[in-house]
């Protein structure tokens, strides 16, 4: 008897699948009809978006890590793109990218002013590229009518004394980072901290950061250690060379500052004490990365790699959300006016999505994307922030990062 009640249950599958193939074949037949009679017709002249990138000399990675992709950024703003026309077609919009990428030494700006020259003539322009090209480049006389979208500078200082009233922020800034890894510690109780930074200004930024973070919710740097991987091959002797550097007071975590990547990977189970490390390597804070999956983020991320052959990281995600958020404002007016987009996209009320379960938006008084973080080890999405019993007197959000009494910005006229 089950036997034969099984087999009529998938006969019944086989009608309901056939029946409901069908019903997907005449949709798609039609879908082309009804497109083209409820489409409204494509403005003449598209949506101008420019990505600007100038290329980094990194260090070769060690243990056949993965390098750091040619096309970083540039893959996200180019899926940012079509994302951009999917939905702008509904409303009449298109939307157009260039894009340049310098060498080292290279004259940027020089080449924004030949994006800026070209076809469309954009007032979009997506900047992959450390702080000074990105002040030097929100100076230039050419940019007063144009909204830079910053996704390569990390430097909290952009988002301070040194922040541009038209240079949106959409990569999280460094004391974003760090307040969401120190958040993460104190919800465990992790609140001793042993931190080791490398020789790089990077390093020591990211050091001060973390520092910052622990005064602010209450852990504690317990000691300090500089590290010099420097003309070192630590594949043979980073056993040896990271006990004596982990060495120090009673301590919960180590945490490491090593933006380039030189040995925080092989500080990991190499330290004095048995202790998880964090920061730069190990545990990290980051806006995007391979194991994120909630919130639908598992449709962008097959996208992405359908398009790139690769795993979206940061950077990728900030290109996407870069042209995203220009594609959004421009659906939300139905207008590909430049000057009204960058109004919408500046009004302290604008809300895009970015696949993060929340809506996000641009602090009104330093141009940074509000965002939530991810705390990730490779493979798994260990914890998010604004982390559980982190309040804020309008949104937690805002506990990441410069809140308003602590930016010195005034350019946005806060």
């Amino acid at each position: 008897m089950r036997v034969a009640t099984e087999r009529g249950a998938r006969r019944q599958h086989g009608v309901r699948r056939g029946v409901v193939a069908l019903a997907g074949g005449l949709v798609a037949c039609l879908l082309p009809f009804f497109a083209a009679s409820a489409m409204p017709a494509l403005t003449a002249d598209p949506v101008a978006v420019a990505y600007l990138e100038r290329r980094i000399e990194r260090p070769n990675p060690l243990n056949n890590e993965d390098p750091f992709p040619a096309d970083e950024g540039l893959k996200g703003a180019e899926l940012g793109l079509r994302d951009s026309n999917s939905t702008g077609r509904f409303v009449g919009l298109s939307f157009g990218l260039t894009s340049t990428v310098v060498e080292p030494g290279a004259d940027i700006r020089a080449a924004f002013a030949g994006l800026l020259a070209g076809a469309g003539h954009p007032r979009f322009v997506v900047i992959n590229a450390p702080a000074a090209d990105l002040l030097t480049l929100a100076d230039a006389p050419e940019a007063k009518d144009v909204i830079l979208l910053n996704i390569g500078a990390t430097d909290t200082s952009l988002r301070d004394v040194d922040c541009r009233g038209r240079v949106l922020h959409v990569i999280p800034s460094r004391a974003m980072l760090t307040d969401a890894l120190v958040q993460l510690l104190v919800f465990k109780r992790w609140t001793r901290i042993l931190l080791v930074a490398g020789p790089d200004s990077g390093d020591g930024l990211y050091a001060e950061s973390l520092r910052r973070s622990a005064r602010k919710f209450g852990a504690r740097i317990v000691a300090e250690t500089k590290f010099d991987a420097r003309g070192a091959d630590l594949r043979d002797s980073a056993l040896r060379e990271f006990a004596l550097a982990t060495r120090g007071p009673d301590h919960d975590v180590v945490a490491v500052a090593d933006e380039a990547g030189e040995f925080g990977t092989n500080l990991v189970y190499n330290t004095e004490a048995p202790r998880p490390v964090v920061g730069t390597q190990g545990l990290s804070p980051a806006a995007w990365g391979r194991p994120v999956e909630a919130w639908a983020a598992a449709q962008l991320q097959q996208r992405f790699r359908k398009l790139a052959g690769r795993a979206m990281d940061p950077v990728d995600w900030a290109g996407w959300m870069a042209v995203h958020a220009v594609g959004e404002a421009a659906v939300k007016l139905k207008s590909a006016d430049p000057a009204a987009i960058a109004k919408l996209m500046l009004d302290p009320a604008f809300e895009v999505g970015g696949f993060k379960g929340r809506a996000l938006s641009f602090r009104p008084w330093n141009g940074q994307l509000r965002q939530p973080l991810y705390l990730l080890w490779p493979g798994a999405v260990v914890g998010m922030a604004p982390v559980e019993g982190f309040l804020h007197r309008s949104t937690e959000l805002d506990t990441l990062g410069l809140d308003r009494p602590e930016s010195a910005c005034k350019a946005f006229g806060g």
